[in-house]
């Protein structure tokens, strides 16, 4: 006995437009803000404080925000002039992500700011560092004059113009001057006496570390990590004996070409000062390491979060421990960790190559770009250009395209399917 379904009109033919025609924003998984600013010469210090600072690794991590960028002439006669070059690099990396809203904001939406002002979270209020609220602040906006003025409790800043924006996800802004959160002194200097640590007698000294002091003393980044204790400090995590040992049969870290494993060094290292505590109680996972620095943005980063009482690390193919503190005098931190900390970059199922540092010790060459982002009509953009961005590298484009691609084959399944059932 055959039983029939049928399937009311009314029910079916929503069902298939919303399959089809409804709208939502992927995420953002890898912009290279720094390829974006290339095409602005007048943004160049702004950009390059980006790179040597490592916020613009930071960056490619996050959706829906919005950079301040302060163009070549208010930087460089603002009374804290930043490419001077002699202020603490953990402060100067600070008001950068002063700089970092972290929340998307189109012209239309600083626009629409009601009279009392707008309070937004800055990117230097997530690094446990900003006392209070100072690591945000405060956005107004005046219909009469049509301005748009940025507070902080020391400095204020005139938005100038739209730089570039993808909706939803990254708007960059110039504005007229410099801004400096509070208590923070740009113009104090590092005074803290070098360590003088040697980190491989430090790993020997621990008796579990002695592969991890022959990998370092052998590859030569040792004295690298070392001299990086007069800046804004180094936290290392090192696989103990037990960690090395335990790696599978499948994984040939030995065998790999000099300039690989020290990436695989590199990569255990972020370039920034963590007590244990602060590790604890991180507000940001990802974090860029001295790898990073290397090879560019969006690569070679670790998760770190608290997992089950402790800090757990994830490389994206290993989840590993923090097992005990090997040393820990400001501005170094040294934890043992549970495993060899392998990058899936090269561990992975598409491992990439490495390429030999060139002549002028910088990065790879940015790819080709995969979409093109436009200014809004009549907005800041570089003269003798063109307004399309260089060296945009972003993985959602890609996987928007084939989300689509199924969702089109998938309703036109459906609609094959019920086609009886249509016209009833």
């Amino acid at each position: 006995m055959a039983i029939s379904i049928s399937i009311p009109n009314y029910t079916l033919l929503p069902f298939l437009y919303l399959l089809l025609f409804s709208s939502y924003h992927l995420p953002i998984f890898s912009i290279n803000v720094t390829d974006l600013l290339t095409s602005y010469p007048d943004l160049s210090d702004f950009t390059n404080l980006l790179t040597t600072t490592a916020v613009a690794a930071d960056l490619t991590h996050r959706t829906s925000v919005t950079l301040l960028a302060v163009p070549n002439t208010f930087l460089r006669s603002s009374s804290a002039d930043l490419t001077a070059g002699h202020h603490p690099s953990s402060n100067l990396a600070d008001v950068v992500r002063y700089h970092v809203l972290l929340e998307y904001l189109s012209l239309s939406d600083l626009r629409r700011i009601p009279p009392n002002g707008k309070l937004v979270t800055t990117l230097f209020q997530t690094t446990g560092r900003a006392s209070s609220n100072s690591g945000t602040v405060n956005i107004t906006f005046n219909p009469s004059s049509n301005s748009v003025t940025i507070y902080s409790p020391t400095s204020n800043a005139t938005l100038l113009a739209l730089i570039k924006t993808l909706p939803y996800n990254l708007s960059i802004f110039s504005i007229n001057s410099l801004l400096v959160p509070y208590n923070l002194d740009l113009m104090a200097s590092e005074t803290r006496p070098l360590l003088g640590l040697n980190i491989t007698k430090a790993l020997i000294d621990g008796h579990q570390f002695n592969v991890a002091a022959s990998m370092l003393q052998a590859s030569g980044v040792v004295s690298e990590f070392e001299g990086d204790e007069g800046g804004a400090g180094i936290t290392i995590f090192v696989p103990t004996d037990d960690a090395f040992a335990d790696l599978p049969s499948s994984v040939k870290l030995q065998s790999l070409p000099a300039e690989k494993k020290a990436v695989v060094l590199r990569f255990h290292v972020l370039h920034c000062y963590y007590p244990l505590g602060s590790l604890e109680s991180i507000v940001n996972p990802v974090q860029p390491t001295l790898a990073t620095e290397q090879i560019g943005a969006a690569s070679f980063t670790l998760n770190i979060s608290r997992v089950n009482g402790s800090v757990g690390i994830d490389t994206g193919i290993v989840q590993a421990s923090v097992t005990q503190t090997v040393f820990d005098q400001k501005p170094v931190a040294i934890f043992g960790v549970s495993k060899v900390l392998l990058p899936r970059e090269f561990f992975g199922k598409n491992p990439i190559e490495v390429n030999k540092p060139n002549n002028g010790g910088g990065t790879p060459a940015a790819q080709p770009p995969d979409i093109a982002l436009s200014p809004e009509p009549g907005m800041y953009s570089p003269a003798g250009r063109d307004s399309s961005p260089t060296g945009m590298e972003t993985r959602s484009m890609a996987v928007a395209e084939k989300l689509g691609l199924q969702r089109l084959l998938l309703g036109l399944w459906c609609i094959w399917l019920n086609y009886p059932y249509l016209w009833k």
